[in-house]
């Protein structure tokens, strides 16, 4: 079975959410989060951060990722591990794979005309807002 993963990144007091603009299908044209590929043999955490590295720039350093749930699509023989994390400050972003932007969370990100992933964005944006203490204690609203 393949795997792949998606990274939910906040800013560092939790208002934003980092997109990307994808540029190629599956999506094209619409919003999503960073990931990818998790190579044979990889284990899904280092997938994770290398991903980070590769489409955003960020690294360990920069943020603490957290695996908040996986989806399995056994008609399509993959999985999906879907990792959050918040910087630790200011960043920079940078990479070339997808046009990267950060996005308020003031929208609904259930529309699947502006939003890949079937309405699972807003799923997993739903989980962290009800998991926010736990993964994210040192957080003051």
């Amino acid at each position: 079975m393949q795997g792949y993963n998606v990274l939910m990144i906040y800013n560092k007091d939790m208002t934003q959410l980092l997109m990307c603009k994808r540029l190629k299908d599956p999506y094209k044209g619409l919003s999503n989060l960073v990931g990818g590929k998790i190579e044979k043999e990889e284990a899904g955490i280092d997938a994770a951060y290398r991903e980070l590295f590769e489409e955003t720039n960020l690294s360990k350093i920069d943020v603490t990722l957290h695996h908040l749930m996986d989806f399995t699509y056994h008609v399509y023989n993959i999985y999906i591990e879907a990792y959050v994390g918040r910087v630790n400050g200011s960043v920079t972003v940078s990479g070339d794979e997808n046009e990267l932007y950060w996005s308020d969370l003031n929208h609904d990100f259930f529309d699947k005309t502006l939003y890949a992933g079937e309405g699972n964005i807003g799923h997993m944006i739903e989980q962290v807002y009800m998991s926010k203490d736990k993964l994210f204690p040192n957080i003051t609203d």
